[in-house]
């Protein structure tokens, strides 16, 4: 074994070794969407000055973090996110309402005298009884206030009422507020103190007949009665305790997810992952052997890498982003299948006298396409972590996570596996258990019939042409359904005991007033009803319609999104989608010169329209986790684009000589096991995430399995005739098509 083998194995143990340290000692944090639970998204107002702004946002932050520490959730999250918003995670927390009325609500206590005739009146405010009361200036505020408890008295009578304890200045302000209203006769408007929450008077109790004119109450500390029950009494005293928001807030965004859904999408998923796996692992042994079942094992390798990293970053696995990994499965054979298929190259072609060279050459020659697409799905990922949110920006991480793994596994642990198993003298003497010895079935028919796939560049670009105005239309003929994320409003999915028909859910609440509420069926027994924004209340009567149809209908998810959140999020993925194809042509530009980059790109618009305009034609939703997918597929159908020029650039720098359609077909014919291979072992699994992963992630395979089949055709036959035809114009005028500079 060389030195450099020996550093690589070591590299490999080493890391092999802290990664599975990490994942037996380090729990993955799972998100709401795979463990239940309540986000809210709050949003401060704003204020004159930025700087108060950014200052009101973190005082809100300690207030919400004391109230929601008040409420007893065990591990909840509640982090800052840009200048004036505020994400709260409260897993098992299944009653948005709730938590958002305590979340939400800015908490504004004071005590005030109760003016009589002739006082000076600052306002009038109904009392307990609806009674107009006029208060005169506030006292005390809640600042004034060290702590409240709900307290139950049943010999008292005073049944659930809060104690509040005075600190500081407060307690001689109380003693002065009491001993001015004491002074007031019995009965008299003027003895009353009035508690006001928030712009509503709470209690307004008259002062006990026991306390002295002028004296007051000198222990600091007073009862607030009110017939509360005892939520209520928790709630204020909650507030009380927490303290007042600087600033008011906003909800712009509630999701509710139910334990059930959780639970079935991780078994959903796991299952998929395990016979999607399991499929792409026997498709690779097939094909290739003894170095299949090297790069299946350094397939397994990787899952414990990316799963310890996504634990060690602290970063929560969503439903996306569980889907993530399944995907990068896929993603990640592309690396091995990549170096393989150059292995074969050398041998069989005999510029390799033994495996082992073979396959030391097919990782050198490779590693620029591995890096080149590798780099452009980098670039798809971070587009998702910085401008997406929630469960889509989890995808992002596991994406990211997943393509440096997959790279490590590939380049690294596959190396020392099939470096170690080449030299044992066994495979020495019998180089085709290997799988490179051989030229494979797909090279072997191209090699024998040496089709002329792009003889008339301008046919293939006429055809995608025409499947591109086809798919196009439906954005017009049916228009473009998107998502509750990127319009706003409200979206409740349900799961029923039998099936229900969604026509009938239709009639029936186009009956209860929401004549504009969209009902799909998922699954036969599941049903999700998308409307405008609604109240509280008035999802509640959402849901009171659909169980008057179906008796066992439960509440499974629960999506709340504000139209000013919608908007941004509607912006954010436009700005997100021009981006990704602007850095992807600034890369390929840098590595290929414009000619290989202006042809991706343009493959790639294509290959957006197509996927668009398919699923305007399917009337299926476009929202977060089809930006997910849609990014996804930017930089998967860009992954075959580089991998053809990075082959052009070679045959380039060999023969440059040659006209330019004979430089393009046969880097087409040579790199087309590789796309076989490689396409197929993601198709595995994602048709076992697309049947097997449930409704909320049948529409994210499906979106990827159409991607990578429009891809794929595009990397061959739109990108590549394209690329002839500039090449032939740049040609013409003199200039350089391709650099021959090796990555």
């Amino acid at each position: 074994m060389t030195r450099s083998a020996r550093v690589r194995a070591l590299f490999a143990l080493a890391l092999l070794a802290v990664s599975l340290y990490i994942a037996v000692t380090v729990p993955v944090r799972l998100g709401l969407d795979l463990r239940g639970g309540t986000q809210i998204v709050l949003e401060t107002r704003s204020t004159p000055a930025a700087e108060a702004g950014r200052e009101a946002t973190d005082r809100t932050l300690e207030v919400l973090r004391g109230r929601i520490d008040a409420l007893g959730i065990a591990e909840p999250t509640l982090v800052r996110s840009g200048e004036n918003r505020i994400i709260a995670e409260l897993p098992g927390v299944q009653d948005p309402r709730e938590a958002a009325e305590v979340l939400g609500r800015t908490a504004q206590l004071t005590f005030h005298p109760v003016s009589a005739a002739g006082d000076r009146t600052v306002r009038t405010l109904p009392d307990e009884s609806g009674a107009p009361l006029r208060l005169g200036p506030a006292a005390l505020t809640g600042e004034h206030v060290g702590e409240a408890a709900a307290r139950f008295d049943d010999r008292g009578g005073a049944g659930w009422h809060v104690t509040v304890g005075f600190e500081g200045a407060g307690r001689d302000r109380w003693a002065g507020l009491t001993g001015e209203a004491a002074c007031r006769p019995a009965g008299d408007p003027g003895r009353r103190i009035a508690i006001v929450l928030d712009d509503k008077i709470v209690s307004s109790p008259q002062v006990d007949p026991s306390v002295a004119c002028g004296s007051g109450i000198r222990d600091g500390a007073t009862q607030i009665t009110g017939s509360f029950s005892p939520a209520e009494a928790r709630e204020l005293s909650l507030l009380i305790n927490g303290g007042a928001l600087p600033v008011p807030v906003e909800t712009v965004e509630q999701r509710t997810v139910g334990p059930t859904l959780g639970a079935q999408a991780i078994t959903a998923s796991a299952w998929a992952a395990a016979i999607g796996t399991a499929l792409t692992a026997l498709y690779v042994i097939v094909v290739y052997r003894l170095m299949g079942l090297l790069a299946v094992l350094a397939l397994a390798c990787y899952g414990l890498v990316s799963y310890a990293a996504l634990a060690a970053l602290g970063a929560a696995l969503t439903l996306p982003g569980l889907a993530g990994f399944v995907l990068a499965i896929g993603m990640a054979v592309d690396a091995n299948v990549l170096v393989f298929e150059r292995a074969r190259e050398e041998y069989t072609a005999r510029r390799r006298p033994s495996a082992r060279s073979a396959l030391a050459a097919g990782f050198r020659n490779a590693f620029s396409a591995i890096a080149d697409s590798n780099i452009t799905t980098l670039i798809a990922a971070g587009l998702l972590f910085f401008l997406a949110s929630g469960p889509v920006r989890g995808f992002g991480v596991t994406l990211g996570i997943g393509v440096l793994a997959s790279m490590f596994s590939a380049l690294v642990i596959t190396r020392v596996l099939a470096e170690f198993a080449a030299s044992r003298p066994r495979v020495r003497r019998s180089p085709g258990l290997t799988g490179i010895a051989t030229t494979g079935a797909v090279r072997e028919r191209l090699t024998r019939r040496d089709p002329q796939l792009l003889r008339r560049p301008r046919r293939w670009l006429a055809v995608g042409a025409a499947v591109l105005v086809l798919a196009g239309a439906g954005t017009v003929v049916r228009g473009v359904d998107l998502g509750v994320e990127f319009t706003g409003g409200r979206l409740v999915e349900y799961a029923t005991s039998s099936p229900v028909d969604p026509d009938r859910v239709r009639t029936a609440l186009d009956d209860a007033g929401f004549p504009r509420a969209v009902v799909q069926s998922s699954d036969g027994t599941g049903l999700t009803v998308r409307t405008e924004p609604l109240t509280d209340a008035q999802a509640a009567e959402v849901t009171s319609a659909m169980r008057e149809l179906a008796g066992g209908a439960e509440k499974v998810r629960d999506e709340l999104v504000g139209p000013s959140l919608g908007e941004e999020l509607r912006r954010n993925a436009l700005v997100a989608l021009a981006v990704a194809l602007g850095a992807q042509l600034l890369y390929l530009a840098a590595r290929f010169r414009w000619v290989f980059g202006t042809a991706a790109v343009a493959a790639l618009a294509h290959d957006v329209v197509i996927l668009v305009g398919v699923f305007a034609w399917l009337g299926k939703p476009l929202d977060g986790v089809f930006l997910a997918a849609l990014l996804t597929v930017v930089g998967y159908s860009v992954n075959d684009s580089v991998i053809l020029f990075d082959r052009v650039r070679e045959l380039t720098g060999r023969h440059p000589e040659k006209p330019w359609p004979d430089l393009v077909n046969p880097a087409v014919l040579q790199t087309l096991p590789r796309t076989v291979n490689t396409g197929m072992g993601a198709a595995l699994v994602l048709t076992a995430l697309a049947v097997l992963g449930g409704s909320s992630l049948t529409d994210f395979a499906l979106a990827l399995l159409i991607g990578i089949a429009v891809g794929t055709y595009s990397s061959v036959f739109t990108a590549a005739p394209l690329a002839i035809l500039l090449g032939r114009h740049r040609r013409r005028s003199g200039g350089a098509v391709a650099g021959t500079q090796k990555g």
